[in-house]
C-alpha cells in the first residue's frame, strides 16, 4: 500500500512553495511507493505583495500576539485521508509563524489533519527563526503532532544587509540584485540544493528510521545557529510582549502607535541591535558554555 505524503504551506513569494516542494521531489520521483498531496493555505482575507508599507507595519500587533483569521477549508480529499508523514512549511512574521499558519494551526481543521503524524517543520526566513519554532512546537504538541524533524534555510547575507533587502523585496516586488545590495531572500543555490534534505527525509523515513532523521539533518547543515541572533529574538519578544499589547488596547489610538513602533522598530535594528551585539561578544567567555548548551537545543526537536 502506497504511503501519504502532505505537504502544507503558505507562500506570498512563492519562495517558500519552491522550497517544499523541492524537498518533496524524493517522494514524487517514487510514484509507486507514495502518494503526494500539496495543501496550499489560503485566507479569507489574504494580504497584499508586494506590501503596501503601512499595511506591513499594521499586521504586526496580531502577528506577534497570534491572532487568527478565517482560512477556506482544506479539500475534503485532504480532511478524509490519514497521511504518513507532513512536510510542514512556514514563514516567520514578527518572531512568530506568520497569520497564515497560525490561522490554519488554530482552524478547526488542524487537528484532524496532524494529530498521531510525523511532522517535518520547514522554515525559509530573513535570519530570525529560532524563538518562532519554540512556538510552533507549543502547537504542534498540543494538536498531537509528532514533530521528527526541522529544516530552517535562511539568508546567509549579514543582519544589517538583509534588513535592507527584505524590506525593498516585501515593499516593492525587486528581490533581484540593485546598486550595492545584493539578491533579497535564500540563495537560489541554497533553494536548489534543498532537495537533499528531501533525500534525507525520505531515506530515514522508508528505513523507518525517524528518530535518528534530526541529527542526520544538523550534520548536512540544516539547521545554522547564531547565538548572537538568539539573543536579539529574545530581547525583541519582550519589546514585542509590550508594543502588540499596547496597540491592541489602544485601538483609539491605533493609527499612532503603529506610526512610533514603526519609528522603534528601525531604531532599535540599526542603534539598539549593535549594542546588544558588543555585549554579547564581550560576554560570550562567560557564557560559552551555555550558549553551546543552547545551541545544541535549539538544532533539535524537543520541547522544554
Amino acid at each position: 500500500m502506497k504511503k501519504n505524503i502532505l505537504v502544507i504551506y503558505y507562500s506570498q513569494t512563492g519562495q517558500l512553495e519552491e522550497i517544499v516542494k523541492n524537498m518533496a521531489q524524493p517522494f514524487e520521483a517514487r510514484k509507486d511507493v507514495y502518494n503526494v498531496t500539496y495543501y496550499n493555505i489560503r485566507l479569507k482575507e489574504d494580504f497584499p505583495f508586494p506590501w503596501p508599507e503601512d499595511v506591513f507595519f499594521n499586521t504586526f500587533p496580531e502577528s506577534y500576539l497570534q491572532i487568527p483569521r478565517e482560512i477556506y477549508p482544506p479539500s475534503d480529499e485532504i480532511l478524509n485521508k490519514k497521511y504518513d508523514l507532513i512536510l510542514f512549511g512556514y514563514q516567520v512574521w514578527y518572531l512568530t509563524p506568520s497569520i497564515p499558519i497560525i490561522s490554519f494551526l488554530k482552524s478547526g481543521y488542524a487537528e484532524g489533519i496532524l494529530k498521531d503524524t510525523d511532522v517535518v517543520t520547514i522554515s525559509g526566513t530573513r535570519n530570525m527563526w529560532m524563538l518562532s519554532q519554540e512556538k510552533l512546537k507549543v502547537y504542534l504538541r498540543d494538536l498531537g503532532a509528532r514533530l521528527v524533524g526541522n529544516i530552517a534555510l535562511v539568508d546567509r547575507h549579514d543582519n544589517y544587509t538583509s534588513v535592507l533587502t527584505i524590506l525593498r523585496w516585501l515593499t516593492t516586488g525587486q528581490k533581484e540584485k540593485s546598486g550595492m545590495l545584493p539578491a533579497a531572500g535564500i540563495s537560489d543555490e541554497e533553494i536548489s540544493g534543498s532537495v537533499q534534505y528531501g533525500e534525507i527525509i525520505e531515506k530515514h523515513f522508508s528505513q523507518n528510521s525517524l528518530p535518528d532523521l534530526q541529527p542526520d539533518l544538523v550534520k548536512n547543515g540544516a539547521i545554522e545557529i547564531r547565538p548572537f541572533l538568539v539573543r536579539v529574538e529574545k530581547v525583541g519578544n519582550k519589546i514585542f510582549t509590550v508594543w502588540s499589547n499596547l496597540i491592541i488596547k489602544k485601538k483609539e489610538k491605533r493609527p499612532l502607535l503603529i506610526k512610533f513602533f514603526k519609528v522603534y522598530l528601525m531604531a532599535a535594528i540599526w542603534i539598539i541591535s549593535p549594542v546588544v551585539l558588543v555585549l554579547h561578544l564581550l560576554t560570550t567567555p562567560v557564557f560559552w558554555f551555555k550558549r553551546q548548551k543552547q545551541k545544541r537545543y535549539l538544532q533539535g526537536i524537543n520541547l522544554k
